[in-house]
């Protein structure tokens, strides 16, 4: 049996050990969306640590195995989760495809690169999940060669309501190593936050699109 909330734990102090994600509520970051935040998550840093890495492989595999079988394909969001989708389906010997946001632009305008066959069972591994969209926007260019899309896995979620909403509305089940609340929970145990930042990112996650908007 896989222990959860242990994985959970781990994972989150791995993530802040590494410095994959960071913490700053005075001097934040400004996502892409155009949110401001005081978190910021690359989890492109785990593929630096070979035993971070590995841990982070071994139970993505081993959910994989015991949710939906060893007979899949993997696919994987680019660009972040590449590396470890590559990882998981090496380890586990299963054939691999990326997604990328939208089809190339030249060449045969492929969106999904790599062979897949109509029908296949495909596990989509991502690295992070916000709201859910660029993961989704994936699983329907998957969906679209009429393959079976048994469910996506993430290293962390930041657990908004507006992410379980979406991949509900998309009939996609997200399981994932950590989260948010697990996050912030390790961060303060182990010092690396204090009360006051963790009042700010309580505040943060019920209303992130509107905190310190100008």
């Amino acid at each position: 049996m896989i222990n959860h909330i242990e994985v959970a734990k781990q994972t989150a102090n791995l993530l802040l050990q590494i410095k994959a994600i960071k913490l700053n509520s005075e001097n934040y970051f400004q996502w892409a969306s155009g949110w401001n935040s005081p978190i910021y998550c690359d989890n492109r840093l785990i593929l630096s640590f070979p035993v971070i890495r590995n841990y982070i492989k071994e139970q993505l595999v081993k959910i994989i195995e015991y949710k939906y079988g060893k007979q899949n394909l993997i696919a994987c969001v680019a660009t972040g989760a590449i590396g470890m989708g590559m990882l998981i389906a090496d380890e586990m010997g299963l054939p691999f495809v990326y997604v990328r946001p939208e089809p190339k632009k030249h060449g045969r305008k492929n969106q999904v690169e790599g062979f897949i066959e109509k029908g296949a069972n495909v596990v989509v591994i991502e690295d992070l999940v916000s709201t859910g969209n660029s993961s989704l926007i994936a699983v329907e260019a998957l969906r679209e060669m009429d393959v079976n899309v048994k469910g996506m896995l993430a290293v962390f979620t930041y657990g908004f309501q507006l992410a379980k909403d979406n991949f509900e509305k998309a009939n996609v089940e997200l399981i994932t190593l950590s989260n948010y609340q697990y996050l912030i929970d390790e961060a303060l145990k182990k010092g690396y936050i204090d009360e006051k930042e963790l009042d700010t990112l309580k505040d943060w996650v019920k209303a992130p699109d509107l905190w310190k908007k100008v």
